[in-house]
């Protein structure tokens, strides 16, 4: 009789080796150069409130790119001494951030706005962000500030119609479609080569973030909400469901989702499974990877 297919065996069958998200990040990049916004409607707000708000909203993704941009350019420096096809990926992943960045300046310039200060709240994650050393503890953060992206993202295509906005909106997501598994591959090569000691440490960050990451809503929905008309308590569910959700997926990470969090927010363990939370595993990566050919969809 043939013995169950362990946990561990089912992911050597499902994880894609750095060659794949190398070949296929160099594809991307090929057509990215053919990819415009188009912005001939952007004046189509139904008020002066929304049109703010989606400044405020689309600086707040300026700055997240951006910081994307100078963490993988960072890693990728200090990877190429003893991966350097990881080292690649990894640059090319920034070069996607930063191709993101673009296309946010140019659409804030489109709606009468710019690019902006971080306000308080925001500033000091990323301050804390950016004096992290530890390339595991850099490496999780990142991911888990693309998986509350792609959920805010997902989430506003919901709600918004203004054409140009929902253009961006769409990009955004498709490609944090991809961007979220593949950090999931920057963690599980880095931890390969974390100590036992720094791993256990690396959970108390972990749940740190989370807690923290799933009352951000707190701070943005006083600047965003007339943009993507999102409360407070569903996106910080959302954010607790996604997040948990992704760390369920992956068990050989060894990091578990805050229990007493997901309860006091009416988050079952039974929906962490389901198909909004599967929009960033490794299947949808393959999907995603071709940006011509993938479905966009609200969460």
């Amino acid at each position: 009789m043939k013995s169950p297919v362990s946990v561990s065996e089912r992911r050597a069958v499902r994880e894609r080796p750095t060659r794949w998200w190398l070949e296929t990040l160099e594809r991307r990049r090929v057509r990215q150069s053919e990819e415009r916004l188009d912005l001939a409607t952007r004046d189509a707000w139904q008020t002066d409130e929304e049109r703010r708000a989606a400044h405020k909203f689309f600086n707040a993704a300026f700055r997240a790119e951006e910081s994307g941009l100078r963490q993988a350019h960072d890693l990728a420096a200090d990877v190429a001494a003893f991966d350097p096809e990881l080292s690649e990926v990894l640059r090319l992943y920034g070069d996607e951030e930063g191709w993101h960045r673009e296309l946010l300046t140019e659409f804030l310039g489109a709606i009468g706005g710019k690019v902006e200060p971080m306000g308080r709240v925001t500033r000091s994650f990323y301050a804390l962000y950016g004096r992290a050393k530890r390339m595991e503890t850099i490496v999780l953060t990142n991911l888990m500030f693309e998986t509350i992206g792609s959920t805010t993202y997902r989430m506003a295509l919901r709600n918004v119609e203004q054409p140009a906005a929902r253009k961006m909106l769409t990009i955004l997501t498709r490609d944090e479609s991809f961007h979220v598994p593949l950090n999931v591959h920057f963690l599980r090569n880095v931890l390969s080569r974390t100590p036992r000691a720094a791993r256990l440490r690396l959970k108390l960050v972990y749940h740190a973030l989370f807690v923290s990451l799933v009352l951000l809503p707190l701070a943005s929905r006083p600047k965003a909400k007339a943009f993507d008309r999102l409360s407070t308590l569903e996106l910080s569910r959302g954010y607790a469901k996604m997040l948990a959700g992704l760390f369920e997926r992956e068990p050989d990470l060894g990091l578990n989702p805050p229990r007493w969090l997901l309860a006091l927010l009416g988050i079952r363990r039974e929906e962490l499974g389901d198909e909004a939370v599967g929009a960033t595993s490794l299947e949808a990566a393959e999907q995603a990877a071709d940006r011509d050919r993938i479905e966009v969809r609200a969460l």
